[in-house]
């Protein structure tokens, strides 16, 4: 969904970045596709490596995957059909670095009693849950849009976010549900009675939707992205639209350079994923 209150060049970049989450975020399409690489693997492989999931989720997730062509999909015969990541698909690898990267970072974890020492430490939790606790927080209806917005300002009413994600709506109503869920989910602060700015773990996206961006536009990434602009790269303040005052944004996480963390992730590897928490809240701060 395009954000119309900003600049042109903005609202056209997120609106590619929503149609490459809204491809990533169903449930298991992370675990897919980093148990999927480029040798070709049979149905009965692929569900050995992803016992969790029932016959019809995993078809689902391939069938569906394969539409939005990051799967290729081979029929030697009826009885010997393979999967693999197309080469769209292979390249996805920066993006589910830097939702991972982010995931483990910035979302609590469960701490449990190490069976030895008996200290308490977190729990480890595989990248593609990660990855996929991260979509859950950035994947509702008018949540990224709310946080591209945002990134734009240094604070901004409801009154006002409200007029550039829903471009000039008579009612602020749709974007008060998921604005609270990103306070809630500590992406957000609330400054006063209806103010709001990104906090730091809302900042902290920066390199998620940079990938992202890069990803979904089909590019090589060249130059910092006009709002999504890391602390190493200099600030280019974005307006709205209707806005004239400049703003300054404050410096955004650096994360691990991309290539160290795919490589430190093991993505796209045919190892067994670790087998999900049952009951996981698969998203918020708490997991």
């Amino acid at each position: 969904m395009a954000t119309p209150g900003l600049p042109r060049p903005i609202a056209k970049d997120l609106s590619r970045v929503t149609e490459a989450l809204d491809m990533l975020s169903p449930r298991w399409s992370v675990w897919t596709l980093m148990t999927l690489g480029e040798q070709p693997l049979r149905y009965t492989d692929i569900k050995t490596r992803l016992p969790m999931l029932f016959d019809a989720q995993l078809s689902g997730r391939l069938t569906t995957l394969t539409a939005d062509g990051l799967v290729d999909r081979h029929e030697e015969s009826a009885r010997h059909v393979t999967y693999q990541l197309s080469g769209r698909g292979r390249s996805l690898g920066t993006v589910i670095a830097a939702l991972a990267t982010y995931g483990d970072t910035h979302l609590d974890k469960i701490k449990k009693p190490n069976r030895i020492t008996g200290e308490l430490e977190p729990e480890r939790i595989p990248a593609a849950q990660n990855a996929e606790d991260t979509l859950k927080l950035i994947t509702p209806k008018y949540a990224t849009s709310l946080l591209w917005a945002l990134r734009s300002q240094p604070s901004a009413s409801g009154r006002d976010l409200a007029d550039v994600v829903l471009d000039h709506a008579t009612t602020t109503a749709p974007i008060y549900q998921p604005l609270r869920q990103l306070v809630e989910d500590g992406l957000v602060d609330r400054l006063g009675h209806s103010s709001y700015r990104l906090s730091r773990q809302g900042e902290a996206l920066t390199n998620t939707f940079e990938a992202l961006s890069t990803w979904a536009a089909g590019r090589a990434k060249a130059t910092p992205h006009p709002l999504w602009v890391p602390a190493s790269a200099p600030s280019r303040p974005v307006m709205w639209a209707a806005n004239s005052s400049p703003s300054q944004r404050p410096a955004s996480t650096v994360a691990t350079p991309e290539s160290t963390v795919q490589q430190r992730l093991g993505l796209f590897s045919h190892g067994i994923p670790d087998r999900p928490r049952s009951g996981s809240s698969m998203g918020g701060r708490v997991r």
